[in-house]
């Protein structure tokens, strides 16, 4: 039987068999696991959906989305409902060990790179000045950074991030990789021209298999995603990342996330990064 509101004073009744219904929605659409926990969450984030549909409660709103099948609300859907998290340089010791591994081959080598959780753009923009840093401006080096999240992606593409955001970077990673915004952007930084040439922004479901790469990867970044997956979605995942990624190659994922038991995929080869085998 379904629970009255969970809370008084809402402008929607919000009922345990909506929660399960989201639950059982952004599963199959996104594969995110929402826990039980995540009531108030959820509530305050797809309330703005009824708004901007015009629907006046979860079970009419879900309801139209199921039946109509709109994709441009099943994306905003899934935007409202993912988190994203980010930051420059976050978890440092992942830059360092690529680029430790960039320096490890002749400085001719082609690099292709995957961020598949490339949010805002600090973890994209992060691996391009790491591999700039390294070999130099004729880097042969080409990153494919993709999210799920639409307007995240959107952001990223567009490079501009209040100074605040970029406030742990160096003066000289600053001045060499960013610009600073004047007049009416005052307090504002576009990454250069550069650094946004070396990626191709993309949106992918890494749920679904269609994803459209043609070609290996060297090196994966999946990081503080699979905690959002349940243990057989992961594994899908990970089946999948092994079969675009080179032997040998590398996959860095979050601090939270283990895959000893996908030792048949990959091993361990440092603090949260393994190796493709």
């Amino acid at each position: 039987m379904a629970a009255g509101p969970v809370a008084q004073g809402r402008e929607f009744a919000w009922t345990s068999a909506d929660f399960s219904r989201v639950q059982a929605l952004i599963y199959k659409h996104a594969g995110i696991s929402l826990h039980d926990g995540k009531h108030a969450m959820v509530y305050s984030r797809l309330s703005r959906r009824l708004r901007e549909t015009g629907h006046e409660s979860f079970d009419d709103y879900l309801s139209w989305l199921e039946k109509q099948g709109d994709a441009h609300e099943w994306q905003e859907f899934v935007n409202a409902l993912t988190t994203n998290l980010t930051a420059f340089f976050r978890e440092q010791h992942h830059f360092d060990i690529l680029a430790q591994h960039l320096k490890s081959k002749p400085a001719s080598t082609a690099w292709r790179v995957w961020c598949n959780a490339a949010s805002t753009g600090e973890e994209p923009y992060s691996i391009v000045l790491t591999a700039l840093e390294t070999l130099g401006a004729n880097a042969n080096f080409k990153l494919t950074a993709s999210d799920i999240d639409s307007k995240v992606l959107a952001s990223a593409s567009n490079g501009v991030y209040r100074m605040e955001h970029v406030k742990n970077l160096s003066q000289e990673r600053l001045q060499r990789f960013f610009m600073r915004g004047k007049a009416t952007n005052a307090g504002m930084a576009r990454v250069r021209p550069e650094l946004r040439r070396m990626i191709d922004f993309m949106q992918v479901n890494l749920i679904r298999d269609d994803w459209p790469f043609k070609e290996p990867f060297d090196m994966v970044f999946c990081r503080n995603v699979m905690i959002y997956f349940d243990a057989p979605t992961q594994r899908k995942v990970l089946e999948r990342i092994h079969r675009v990624l080179k032997p040998g190659g590398l996959l860095f994922v979050g601090h939270a996330e283990n895959f000893s038991e996908s030792r048949d995929l990959f091993a361990l080869r440092g603090k949260t990064v393994y190796e493709r085998i």
